[in-house]
């Protein structure tokens, strides 16, 4: 059935400006026309959503399915079987479509299931559009160690290890590969200003993945792991913090240029819904004014920059946390419209759907969500939702 989705705005996913009283014509899940003055074809179905604006879905580039976004999400993973953890996930993800989050990355599960989980949406028009990255390389005891993509033991470790560790995620129908360059917040013992891999190993990550057609994306939060990560030639880097001991780097020139020049993704960590009681551990809250200022001079440099949310993590980072990032985005001097932009068609760029993903537009995927009032002008309008569709099936909400 053909349906038309009548509101008051359109934010196309691109342009610099709303488009009033437009038209979107939604047929066999794909949008076939949208605009001013469409012309409504004969029978469809009209759906007139009023003082709205009607804008892609959103995308959210770092997710993790499998955290519980509770204040021990690790603990809870570890008390789950993988049916369980797939049925946790399962209900994270449609969490994420109420929202309106229609496209997810999820950059770190256990066994492989978010890849279970995105072979199940074709079936399931609750679910969004995932893709899957597996379980994260790491080391022994490294970062994210409890999800299983350890490498080392019988397994090999080194370059060899590590380009096991990228063919076997290649087999396995992975959609892009995730390293950890560096140490995290989230796991005991490891420290995120130092790094887990040199630059030979990150390199033979990103061969073998780029031979094997996938793409690399690189946690990384001290400065040497951001540097080594770029000269072994990946495609995206998490995080990027510069973290050091006790505070934050400067943005290092060189880094910044290589960032620019090779239009490497950067998935910034940002989006905190607000929980009274709960606030960032104290490590990051100290440092918050200094993230926000490298991450405003590489907007302002010109860098590719998505909202990594790393939703699941902790209560302030639910499934559909993505929504918040969007006004968080202003802290570092975005602009309206590019805030949208970077969770919408930079976003699905970045995830490699920009085809099909992040636009309303002639021949992408219907997925879409309509908020009252104007999000250019008052991004919590965003949290007004009015109607979600995962391509072309409305979601309730």
């Amino acid at each position: 059935m053909t349906i038309v989705l009548r509101a008051a705005r359109l934010f196309d996913g691109a342009a610099g400006s709303l488009t009033p009283d437009p038209v979107v014509i939604v047929d066999g899940g794909r949008i076939t026309a949208a605009g001013t003055g469409v012309p409504v074809p004969a029978g469809a179905a009209v759906v007139d959503l009023g003082d709205a604006t009607i804008l892609p879905g959103l995308v959210d580039t770092h997710v993790h399915l499998a955290l519980d976004a509770s204040t021990d999400p690790v603990g809870a993973l570890a008390g789950r079987d993988a049916a369980a953890a797939l049925a946790a996930m399962t209900a994270a993800a449609r969490h994420a479509t109420r929202g309106g989050v229609t496209t997810v990355r999820d950059l770190g599960d256990r066994g492989y299931l978010a890849l279970a989980l995105r072979d199940a949406v074709a079936g399931d028009p609750t679910l969004p559009t995932i893709v899957a990255a597996g379980p994260p390389i790491t080391t022994p005891g490294g970062h994210c160690h409890f999800l299983g993509g350890a490498i080392g033991g019988n397994s090999g470790g080194g370059a060899a290890g590590v380009r096991a560790a990228v063919r076997e995620r290649a087999e396995r129908g992975a959609d892009i590969v995730k390293i950890m360059a560096s140490g995290g917040n989230l796991t005991p013992g490891t420290l995120p200003e130092r790094s887990q891999f040199g630059v030979a190993e990150l390199r033979a990550a990103v061969d073998e993945a780029h031979r094997l057609g996938l793409p690399v994306t690189a946690h990384a939060h001290g400065t040497q792991a951001i540097a080594d990560a770029l000269a072994a030639g990946v495609d995206g880097l998490e995080h990027v913090s510069f973290m050091t001991a006790d505070s934050v780097d400067p943005v290092p020139d060189a880094v910044l240029a290589a960032i620019v020049a090779r239009r490497v993704a950067l998935g910034i960590t940002i989006g905190v819904r607000p929980v009274p009681g709960f606030t960032p551990p104290p490590a990051v809250l100290s440092r918050l004014p200094l993230l926000h200022a490298g991450n405003r001079r590489m907007y302002e440099a010109g860098a590719v920059i998505t909202a990594g949310t790393d939703a699941g993590i902790a209560p302030i980072k639910p499934p559909d946390v993505v929504r918040w990032a969007v006004a968080q985005l202003a802290g570092i001097g975005m602009t309206p419209v590019d805030a949208l932009r970077a969770v919408t068609s930079v976003a699905a760029g970045v995830c490699g759907l920009g085809d099909r993903k992040g636009r309303v537009a002639p021949g992408f995927d219907a997925d879409l969500l309509a908020v009252a009032g104007d999000p250019l002008r008052d991004p919590a309008a965003l949290h007004d939702i009015r109607a979600v569709y995962v391509r072309g099936v409305p979601v309730s909400h």
